[in-house]
């Protein structure tokens, strides 16, 4: 009987089967043919298994470092737990160990995109959802401001957040910063834009101004005489929009009292085209793409905008009943988007 080098799959296999049948490895080597000692090497080799892991000693904590960890993790909001544990002074300590001893104090979060609503915001978005309710919204010509950035949208922040705290407030960068700032407005069925604020332009009220001047007022003074008299304009309470030189421009364009919607303070919950920059931004960053320039963005964005239909949009700003009786149902709190 010649000596085979390994055993195959098959072999071991019945190898397997036969020391369950009680066989010894003499008699599985006649049954299979093989060398006695290939047999009874297979054996010892299965039966000895792996090695152990030999676990190196772990960094003991102190009740006092404990106490420091804590309070760290309170002044951090989002901080990794290396961090945290950096800022004590405390090395030595692998990951696995550091977010087990976070886990009994704090939890991972991410930040929050909308900031917290006081007394006065939930009245003043209740008082705003009365004084529009009976409002034909087909009129209204929704506005507003987007970043796109070249590496994804904003407010991905995670981190560790003190058991019983709030995670902190991360708020998008609309005016400065890198990206392409982009504005857009939705009425009835129709999309307004997009159009790109020039690179390096901080929105304050004269550049804002002139920025409706050589891109909206082009689209408002093709529109008929009776689309100007109903039309509503709407825009959120960004300083560049509210201040009393834009207030002054708008009036001379026609745009004033009940024909500029007053806007409650943090609802953009409220405004329907914040729904289609999360179509756009879903499809320009769809598979986690990411640009190399901001003209290739900016590209994206236009094709992404082209893409929407005329039904999407009278979706959304058909949504405002609804909206309106949502915020009311829930006494000026948040509404779901």
């Amino acid at each position: 009987m010649g000596q085979k080098k390994d055993l195959t799959g098959s072999e071991k296999s019945k190898i397997v089967r036969y020391l369950a049948e009680g066989c010894s490895s003499l008699k599985i080597a006649k049954l299979l043919k093989r060398d006695h000692r290939t047999i009874k090497r297979f054996i010892q080799n299965s039966q000895q298994g792996r090695k152990k892991r030999v676990e190196k000693p772990r960094r003991k904590i102190t009740a006092h470092e404990l106490r420091k960890v804590k309070r760290a993790a309170a002044k951090m909001p989002l901080a990794t737990s290396l961090a945290i544990f950096q800022s004590c002074n405390i090395t030595g300590v692998p990951k696995n160990t550091r977010c087990a001893i976070l886990r009994d104090m704090a939890k991972v979060r991410k930040a929050e995109r909308r900031p917290p609503l006081n007394k006065t915001h939930k009245l003043k978005r209740q008082d705003w959802a009365k004084k529009y309710l009976k409002t034909d919204f087909s009129k209204v010509l929704w506005t507003d401001e987007m970043r796109v950035s070249l590496d994804g949208p904003d407010g991905w922040a995670r981190g560790w957040i003190g058991k019983g705290q709030r995670a902190p407030v991360r708020l998008r960068c609309q005016q400065g910063g890198g990206g392409v700032l982009v504005w857009a407005g939705i009425i009835k069925d129709e999309l307004v834009g997009p159009f790109r604020v020039e690179d390096g332009v901080k929105l304050n009220s004269q550049s804002y101004c002139q920025f409706l001047e050589d891109t909206f007022k082009q689209w408002y003074r093709k529109k008929s005489a009776s689309f100007k008299k109903n039309m509503i304009f709407m825009q959120d309470n960004a300083p560049s929009h509210t201040s009393k030189y834009s207030t002054a421009w708008l009036a001379r364009k026609g745009i004033k009292e009940e024909k500029l919607m007053t806007w409650p303070p943090c609802s953009p919950d409220l405004n329907p085209i914040e729904n289609l920059w999360s179509i756009i931004k879903c499809e320009i960053y769809k598979e986690g793409k990411q640009y190399t320039s901001l003209n290739s963005v900016w590209e994206a964005v236009v094709a992404a905008a082209r893409n929407v239909d005329g039904e999407q949009i009278k979706t959304l700003t058909e949504s405002m009943d609804g909206r309106l009786l949502s915020v009311l149902a829930k006494k000026g709190g948040y509404i779901g988007r």
